[in-house]
């Protein structure tokens, strides 16, 4: 393995000084690494008990480092020369200087990298950083309204198995300990005054538009499922079909605008303006509020590090599986296109797909062939959503969409056809009923 550096720390065991080098790292413009299960040479000395260690290294960032961590860390099993170890991804934060709990943010609880290394920071850095922290945040924010509900919210939860309990609220730090609801709570609450706007235009300009939807007041999970719905409905699939091969491509590359979009809406600053997606006859435009988050460099973006400018909303997205990991977005898109597609200005970044030219007419009988294919594809997903309702009858449609990766709409579609040929039924209602599959 390469040696340490200013990115990477290798820790042979959990010790006394682990919390130091998160905070470090968390001051540190673009974060870093800690592997633990590595010894200072890099030779991989593994860890006993993974699971344990996992649990220890999250209980520790969260109740030794102030100010709150939530949705700035990943904690991921690997497996290196036959060996476990944990690898620990940490984000710049925002609210810098963090500190060590039990120090305070002083010279011995606050810690910078440095080269290979974790030093104290001085008071003056401590004075510079508490200057540039930046004001208001979605945490600090009140929530214009304080009558919330959030069954959305946690449907979406309980769909992946994570049942909100009592705290369920104050764990994700959407209201403070007197009750009151900040504004990440009003975007993720049921009904709010927020839509994320979908326009698209006839031709190559702004001149004329033809559709202007809004996506939202509700909560911006159902709000980010229907855009990603409304933008496949757009992005067309073409393919050309041939012997002994058959190749199928996008107008824009479905992983890149999916990510694009989701990345939009998480990082968006939400004190300016709204995330704007917007079609034209040639292109794709998908635009945030905020410009690049303070203390990111573009030389730290488009090497895919990550600083959350919302991390709430980094967390839930997590949570539910919209978003894998720290900068495991950017890392998709420029895996597909090059940084050309970016134009980064103080105030907005706006991201640009040239949209693919679709054939007119069929090649050599392609469309009747694409029918078929297209039919058989059909029957095998009808297929595997009959399998799933046998293994769980009161799995949700959203639960399915997820497993086969298709749209909702596109789920919703076919369970109606599997209706209307008699082979399930729906007993009970939409939410606490369950799916019936009829063996004939």
């Amino acid at each position: 393995m390469s040696p340490e550096s200013n990115r990477v720390e290798y820790k042979r065991q959990l010790s006394e000084k682990f919390e130091r080098s998160v905070v470090a790292f968390l001051n540190y413009p673009g974060g870093g690494e800690i592997l633990v299960g590595v010894d200072n040479d890099g030779s991989i000395t593994g860890v006993p008990d993974v699971d344990a260690v996992q649990l220890q290294i999250v209980d520790r960032i969260k109740n030794n480092i102030r100010p709150a961590t939530l949705g700035l860390f990943d904690v991921a099993h690997e497996e290196r020369d036959g060996k476990d170890i944990v690898r620990v991804v940490v984000s710049a934060g925002q609210q810098r200087p963090y500190y060590l709990r039990a120090r305070g943010m002083t010279e011995d609880g606050c810690f910078i990298r440095v080269g290979s290394s974790s030093q104290p920071m001085t008071e003056r850095m401590i004075e510079e950083l508490l200057a540039k922290r930046q004001t208001p945040s979605l945490q600090t924010m009140r929530s214009p309204r304080q009558r919330l509900t959030f069954r959305q919210l946690k449907i979406y939860y309980e769909e992946k198995k994570l049942s909100p309990n009592e705290e369920f609220l104050r764990n994700l730090e959407l209201m403070d300990d007197d009750g009151v609801f900040n504004y990440a709570a009003y975007l993720l609450a049921d009904q709010n005054g927020v839509s994320i706007k979908v326009a698209k235009y006839a031709g190559t300009d702004k001149y004329d538009l033809i559709e202007n939807e809004e996506y939202g007041n509700r909560c911006l999970l159902t709000a980010t499922y229907r855009v990603l719905e409304r933008l496949e409905s757009e992005n067309r699939t073409f393919a050309k079909i041939g012997y002994p091969t058959r190749t199928e491509k996008s107008m824009v590359d479905k992983t890149a605008l999916r990510e694009t979009i989701i990345n939009a809406i998480v990082h968006n600053d939400y004190s300016l303006t709204v995330p704007l997606v917007e079609i034209f006859a040639d292109r794709i435009t998908v635009t945030s509020a905020g410009g690049l988050v303070n203390g990111l460099s573009q030389e730290d973006f488009f090497n895919c590090r990550s600083m959350p400018r919302n991390r709430v909303l980094m967390r839930v997205f997590r949570d539910v599986e919209l978003v894998e990991s720290l900068g495991s977005g950017m890392t998709r898109i420029l895996s597909a296109y090059d940084r050309s597609i970016f134009d980064l200005t103080p105030g907005f970044l706006v991201v640009t797909f040239p949209l693919e030219a679709v054939p007119d007419e069929p090649v050599n009988g392609e469309e009747e062939t694409g029918m078929k294919t297209g039919m058989k594809t059909g029957m095998k997903t009808r297929q595997k959503i009959m399998e799933m309702m046998r293994e769980a009858p009161d799995i949700s449609i959203t639960a399915i969409s997820a497993a086969l990766g298709l749209a909702r709409s596109s789920v919703i579609e076919q369970i109606e056809k599997l209706k209307a040929q008699g082979k399930i039924r729906r007993v009970g209602p939409d939410k606490g009923g369950r799916w019936e599959v009829m063996d004939k």
